[in-house]
Formats: C-alpha cells, structure tokens, sequence
C-alpha cells in the first residue's frame, strides 16, 4: 500500500477553477496481469446526506427525500474498468455466465470499457474475487454518491457546476421542435464541448477529494441495487438496498458522454434492465477488505 498524490480543483459558478490543491489517499494497486493493474484507494468513514434537495437545478421526486446515511470504510476502484482490465479477468474461468473479451464500441485499453449488462459487470467482481482472494462487488447506491461527493454538498464534487474542461459530457444544447430539450451548461455554467464519444482514464488529470475520476460523465456506472422509484423508507446504511424495488432493473449513476451536465450530478439516478447493455454504460468495483 501507498499514498496516491493527486489535485482536486473547485470551481466558480461560472464552471472557472479558483481553486487547486494536492491530495493524497490510501493506494492499493492490485495486479490482475503483467503491467495491468486496478488502482484502488480508500474511501473513507463517514455520515453524509443521500439525494437532491427540491431546489437544486435538475431535481426530480426520485431523488427524495434526503436522508442521513452512515458509511463504513471500503476501497473503490480510482476509474471504471477498463478494457485492458476486463481482458485480462473476461479471460479466466467463467462462473455464472460468459464474458465477451472486446465488448467495448470505442475501442482502446485505456478508455473504459461498455456495452456491458449489470450481469456481465456481477459476473467480473465475481471472477475477480476469485482471482485475488478478497471481496470484490459493485458499489451500493450510497457508497457511490458518498464517493462521489466526497464531502460536497453541491450539485458536483467540483462546485456549483461542471465544464467540459473538467469532465466528459455532451456540453451542447439540443433542440427538438424549435425548444431546448437538453441544456448543455448548467446553472450559471457555460456550454462547451461535446466529443460523442469516452475518453481515457485520467484524461482530465483531477479527481475529487476522496481520489477518484471521472465520476461525472464519461460513462453511466452500474450499482449493486435494484431500482426503487424513490428514497421513501430507504435504508440509513451503506449496504445495497434490496427489498423491495424493481426487480429487473438496476441503477446507473454518473451520467455519461452522452448526456447532459444535470444527468451528472452525484444525486442523478438512472436505471436500465439488468441484462440491457450500451455504448455509455460502464462500472466500477469496491473492495471489502484490510490489508
């Protein structure tokens, strides 16, 4: 274990840096192949408030109401998986269902990989536990947006608003019948670039407090919970909440190139059908274990 350095930046609510400082966390590189490694770090314990205030630019009843969460500590993986990373586990021993090797529509090691169901992403935790020998899984709803966060409370870890400077999203403003159906800046945030397709892990060099990139945009990430319209009797604990809910479909969090900047905030939920796949799905892995 190590100490992964890294700069964290805030932003305006014009989406303009005023702030840029160094950060380290925790680091855990765990070696799936020869030169492929899966970046870890520590996320730290903590109490943080789950979901979107009514007032918030984007909020929809899905998002409430807020309530309080605790959460223990866990690794989480600094990027979503790449597809060096899901060649080299798709390669070994099947154990519930087959992986296909090259998934990916943009293809390059570096990019993350997608078009990947929430069963082939279960599928990779699994064969990758067995492989290390630790506890492997996709995040619970609320360990993704407390990861996200990482002690904001705004819209973004990065302030008020989000730029394309910072993070992969559609930043255009598309119409449809004379009117904007999809705004490409957000608040006070200009409009910026939309490039229509991922980009590589680290391609903005920024990560938020905790360590972690690209959790805005770049592509949706699958969680371990089953869909539930909203937060009524939701749960105070870290764990996937799994009574209730629908029990076909599946979260996606983060938003993605695809989208627009408000589908990007850390209190955005989607959903699709566990066995539906796209070209801006993706996900990312927690770790339950001490080293």
């Amino acid at each position: 274990m190590s100490q992964l350095e890294f700069e964290v930046v805030c932003v305006n609510e014009e989406g303009e840096i005023v702030k840029r400082q160094k950060h380290s966390a925790p680091h855990y590189p765990e070696k799936l192949a020869e030169n492929v490694y899966l970046d870890l770090v520590v996320i730290p314990e903590g109490d943080f408030l789950m979901g979107s205030p009514e007032s918030e630019e984007g909020y929809l009843r899905s998002q409430s109401p807020q309530h309080s969460v605790h959460i223990s500590p866990f690794w989480m993986s600094v990027y979503p998986i790449t597809q060096a990373q899901w060649k080299k586990v798709a390669k070994l021993p099947p154990i519930d269902c087959y992986l296909a090797p090259t998934p990916a529509n943009f293809v390059e090691p570096n990019r993350p990989v997608e078009q990947v169901s929430w069963e082939d992403a279960k599928e990779f935790c699994a064969r990758l536990s067995q492989l290390t020998g630790k506890t492997y899984q996709l995040p619970s709803e609320a360990q993704w947006e407390y990861a996200c966060r990482a002690n904001a409370t705004t819209p973004f870890h990065f302030g008020q608003t989000l730029s394309t400077d910072l993070a992969n999203y559609s930043g255009v403003d598309w119409e449809y019948l004379g009117k904007v159906c999809s705004r490409g800046g957000y608040g006070k945030g200009k409009t910026g670039e939309d490039r229509r397709e991922t980009t590589p892990i680290d391609y903005f060099s920024v990560k938020n407090a905790f360590g972690l990139s690209d959790m805005h945009g770049n592509v949706r990430e699958w969680c371990a919970d089953p869909w539930h319209l909203n937060y009524q009797n939701a749960p105070n604990h870290d764990r996937p909440w799994l009574d209730g809910g629908h029990p076909s479909k599946r979260i996606l969090r983060g938003g993605s190139w695809n989208g627009g900047p408000h589908k990007c905030r850390s209190a955005y939920r989607g959903k699709l059908e566990a066995d539906g796949s796209l070209y801006d799905i993706g996900f990312r892995v927690v770790g339950l274990f001490n080293l």
